[in-house]
């Protein structure tokens, strides 16, 4: 463990934090009764791919805060832009007017993006960004006389946000019932999980019944019904669930054979995480639509875009059609101004290149966990992995949910934080551990995640 006490709030300043922690703050996704008789962890400074909390203790930032990150902590490149743009214009809507921050990254973003993706609406999260798209896609297909096209397709388990709709389009039932009735007109489809998937696991390649799953839901619902469809280029929720080769492909096929736009959801896999500026890059398929946040200024100030193509603008950009959809702060000047600071730096020290450069090494090292008895499946690409855990390798059964709630939230995650590793235990599918490291890491950050990962893998296959 290692500590700096010149980072420790005093005993006194501790306990005043916790007492308002647990008085007044209401957590995200958090069980808030965890904290009746423990301390909410208080995170008091970052600086690279370190964090510390309030008592001087360090920890390896290994899911990059919340997936965003990509250039490390403690930027002053960032916080100096965007002081500086406070002091000229903190604040300005683009509702009928327009600013030079936003403009000026519009440019950068479009530059950046593939194809013929050149509009940015902008939002103020990833959330947003696709609640933005579902609702473009409506009114698109309404301004282009085809009225009847509102559907939406997604993947089981694919999370995409918790806003209405974002919360309909994502597939993950236990974080929906408590809002339902949810938008209707959203339906899910096959994820790629080959790991675990009934029709090609055990052939000796992916039969993209997955992808073909997508047609044969278009062609149940109705072809003049379905607007879009919602993919992740690797997708989050389950565990970094990788494409097998030709799968985008065929969906591209598929949305163009039934006037489908394809919408890819890279508020993860954006900028960075899998080694190109977006996911869709990286495995070759050309999205009408990209939703995008997180990464974009790396968690220095919050901000989403709608990147769309051009065709997509055209019923607006003539007459008295508009989009009637916005948001206060989408494209706040200040966080305009951190997000070209950011991508600033990762030009000017070739982070794309560097992930490309580091990924086999990243991952060769993460494979070396591969001999221990609870690892099934290590997956993902660039900096973006999970370890599937199981109970029996070679059936590939898994934990119970008793089983996994004593695994996950018993033993591993207070273990990891204790041995100073932030990663993510998840049971939204079958059990992970996922990872998530800022772009600047190498490889010594490599090792002390693996070496701490053995650790407690192996400690928690012994009380298991």
């Amino acid at each position: 463990m290692t500590t700096n006490d010149s980072y420790a709030v005093s005993p006194v300043e501790a306990r005043r934090l916790q007492e308002i922690a647990k008085r007044h703050l209401w957590m995200h996704f958090t069980r808030m009764s965890s904290y009746d008789d423990a301390d909410v962890p208080v995170i008091v400074r970052g600086e690279g791919p370190y964090v510390w909390d309030s008592n001087g203790k360090r920890y390896l930032d290994g899911l990059s805060g919340l997936f965003l990150v990509q250039v490390g902590h403690g930027r002053q490149e960032i916080v100096s832009a965007a002081a500086k743009q406070a002091s000229e214009l903190a604040y300005f809507p683009l509702w009928s007017y327009a600013h030079a921050p936003g403009i000026e990254l519009a440019e950068r973003l479009a530059n950046i993006a593939p194809g013929d993706i050149n509009r940015v609406f902008y939002t103020t999260g990833g959330a947003e960004a696709v609640e933005s798209a579902w609702k473009l896609a409506r009114q698109y297909f309404k301004a282009i006389g085809k009225p009847t096209k509102f559907k939406v397709i997604s993947r089981n388990i694919a999370y995409h946000g918790t806003t209405l709709g974002a919360l309909s389009i994502t597939g993950l039932a236990g974080i929906k019932a408590a809002y339902e009735p949810l938008v209707p007109g959203a339906f899910k489809v096959a994820n790629t999980n080959r790991y675990r998937c009934v029709d090609c696991a055990n052939e000796p390649a992916c039969t993209l019944h997955c992808a073909d799953d997508i047609e044969r839901m278009i062609e149940y619902e109705g072809p003049d019904t379905v607007a879009a469809v919602f993919l992740e280029p690797v997708q989050n929720a389950g565990g970094c669930f990788v494409p097998d080769p030709g799968y985008f492909e065929r969906v591209r096929a598929i949305c163009d054979k039934y006037d489908v736009l394809l919408v890819a959801d890279e508020t993860i896999t954006g900028f960075g995480r899998l080694g190109e500026w977006f996911g869709s890059i990286r495995y070759n398929f050309q999205p009408d639509i990209i939703t995008c946040a997180k990464g974009l200024t790396s968690g220095y100030s919050p901000l989403g875009a709608m990147l769309a193509s051009d065709r997509l603008m055209e019923p607006f950009a003539k007459g008295s059609t508009t989009f009637l959809h916005g948001f206060t702060f989408g494209g706040h000047p200040v966080a305009a101004a951190a997000a070209i600071a950011n991508l600033d730096i990762f030009e000017s020290e070739h982070l794309i290149e560097h992930v490309q450069a580091k990924e086999g090494e990243f991952r060769a090292k993460l494979d070396t966990l591969s001999d221990l008895p609870i690892v099934g499946e290590i997956r993902g690409a660039g900096f973006f992995y999970g370890i599937e855990l199981v109970k029996d390798r070679n059936t590939k059964e898994s934990f119970n949910e008793e089983e996994s709630e004593r695994l996950l939230r018993g033993i591993l995650t207070p273990r990891l934080y204790e041995l100073g590793l932030i990663c993510r235990a998840d049971d939204r599918g079958d059990p992970v551990v996922q990872l998530a490291p800022p772009l600047i890491c190498d490889s010594a950050q490599f090792d002390e995640i693996v070496s701490i990962l053995r650790t407690v893998f192996e400690e928690a296959w012994s009380e298991l």
